[in-house]
């Protein structure tokens, strides 16, 4: 049965909250409409500032500054119980400061798309200087910067996006081409962003695998941000560019679209490769996506609730063969949503929950937590979306009861001990199970957990050329448990079973 090993995780939030008030979806279809709506006043106004996001409980989760029991017992809402002190590092990664990012946005920058203002880049070189992971190498590429004038001109005359800290002016983004839509200074600055996002995310995985970035031969970006020009719209290949900026030498790597469900997709299609024995150290990468920063603001704004959608979050997982040590994925029980599954919630669930414990042999109590999209409900909530974690638990639950594995009485129970709070930013991809794996192996490792299903689901209907959804899923466990205790067969026991045999066959035809 093949298996493959989870090594490691890094989860990390790029807080963003001036570049979502003015590229955020949502604010910038404002912008563009109505450029001196009361919304757009009122979103500024409420926006919080850094400090706030990185006491915020979910935050802290994410980054592994908490545990998800932790966050489970921690007083609601967390949006007024915010933690005493702030905390920038967690176990898996960081809350990363606005102005932090737009210096990583230039280290990652090859083509002089970002201009920082001279005392801004100043500023920022000093406080990368102390950051734990930056190499002096990435440090030579943030660049000295450029007059105040020059980048005004920049964005008045060349279309140029401008970049702001507190209300000021301290750079811009720079379109790469000056007619093709597909290399016009949004698009660009949403890949950077997302591409600056995952670079952070591969050098804490790096740190935490306790490994080299020439240890890393391959990476699988999963992003929701499409790199490419007009005569290969989405070519890629974000992977590589990703390993480039963190050092990867030995790497090479491609890119896993899926919307919200490539996450999950990506891992998958990476354990293949591990357990194939095409690649040894696979880092599975994700960036943020700055269109999700404020999409739910309005709903926010208008219900006076804190508009968290601030942060931008990534990810990156690293795979390997298994070592018999780590917590394993295993690859004989694998959920997929067939074109022929049907769209209903039940039908997703029975081929992405069911279908594949059945082929593994185990029930749906066999799994001590479900990780379906774990959307963080003080967001969801007042944005009409409802408690999704919740409403996914309690799906799995009625199909157990659907299929005489678990009683109705028992419907609550079963929710609160398998499920989580939520806790992830909602970024589309993110959410979709993967944000709960970092916290699932450190439970594994010490015995609090035995199995683990992480769960994905996309709307392949928003890119209007399918009414269909999409979803996979795996099973994460313990080493020593199920699959990874089944008995290994070696080459020479096949050959002492053969002779053996074949010994057998000799006397009777002897007799």
């Amino acid at each position: 049965m093949a298996t493959v090993a989870v090594k490691a995780t890094a989860y990390c939030l790029n807080y963003a909250s001036e570049i979502g008030l003015r590229y955020g979806t949502t604010p910038y279809q404002e912008y563009a409409a109505h450029p001196d709506s009361q919304f757009l006043k009122d979103l500024a106004a409420a926006a919080k500032p850094y400090e706030f996001a990185a006491r915020y409980a979910p935050n802290l989760t994410y980054i592994g500054a908490m545990s998800t029991a932790e966050l489970e017992a921690y007083p609601k809402p967390c949006l007024e119980n915010l933690a005493a002190q702030v905390t920038r590092f967690g176990k898996y990664g960081e809350i990363m400061p606005e102005d932090e990012f737009l210096g990583l946005l230039d280290i990652c920058d090859v083509f002089d798309l970002i201009w920082l203002e001279k005392s801004f880049a100043a500023a920022t070189r000093e406080k990368l200087a102390k950051h734990p992971l930056l190499t002096e190498a990435q440090l030579k590429l943030l660049e000295a910067g450029h007059e105040q004038a020059a980048i005004e001109a920049e964005a008045a005359d060349n279309h140029a996006l401008p970049l702001f800290i507190n209300g000021v002016l301290v750079g811009c983004c720079r379109r790469g081409h000056d007619v093709d839509e597909n290399l016009s200074a949004h698009v660009l600055l949403e890949n950077l962003a997302s591409k600056a996002g995952a670079v952070l995310s591969l050098m804490h995985l790096i740190k935490n695998a306790g490994l080299t970035p020439a240890d890393i031969d391959f990476v699988v970006d999963c992003s929701e941000e499409a790199a490419g020009d007009i005569n290969q719209r989405g070519g890629g290949n974000m992977a590589k560019a990703i390993a480039e900026s963190a050092g990867c030498a030995n790497a090479s790597g491609f890119d896993l679209r899926a919307f919200c469900a490539a996450p999950v997709a990506a891992i998958l299609a990476s354990s293949g490769m591990v357990a194939s024995g095409i690649r040894k150290n696979v880092a599975v990468v994700s960036g943020g996506s700055i269109p999700k920063l404020y999409m739910n603001a309005r709903e926010h704004v208008k219900k006076n609730v804190p508009p968290m959608e601030c942060c931008m979050g990534c990810f990156a997982v690293l795979l390997t063969p298994d070592d018999g040590a780590s917590p394993v994925i295993r690859l004989d029980a694998v959920g997929k949503h067939s074109v022929g599954a049907g769209a209903s919630p039940q039908a997703v669930t029975a081929a992405l929950v069911f279908e594949p414990l059945q082929a593994a042999g185990l029930k749906f109590t066999d799994i001590d937590k479900y990780a379906p999209e774990m959307h963080d409900p003080e967001v969801t909530v007042p944005a009409g979306a409802g408690n999704v974690p919740e409403a996914n638990f309690k799906m799995i639950a009625a199909l157990a009861v659907m299929k005489g594995q678990l009683e109705k009485a028992a419907i609550p129970a079963f929710v609160k001990e398998r499920g989580l709070h939520g806790f992830a930013p909602t970024q589309g991809h993110i959410p979709s199970g993967v944000p709960f794996l970092g916290h699932a192996i450190d439970a594994m490792q010490t015995g609090q957990l035995g199995r683990a299903m992480i769960i994905g689901k996309g709307s392949l209907f928003l890119g209007r050329l399918t009414n269909l959804a999409d979803g996979a899923s795996f099973i994460v466990e313990k080493p020593g448990l199920g699959a990874a205790a089944q008995e290994s067969v070696s080459r020479s026991d096949v050959e002492a079973v053969i002779l053996d045999v074949l010994g057998d066959l000799a006397k009777k035809l002897k007799e």
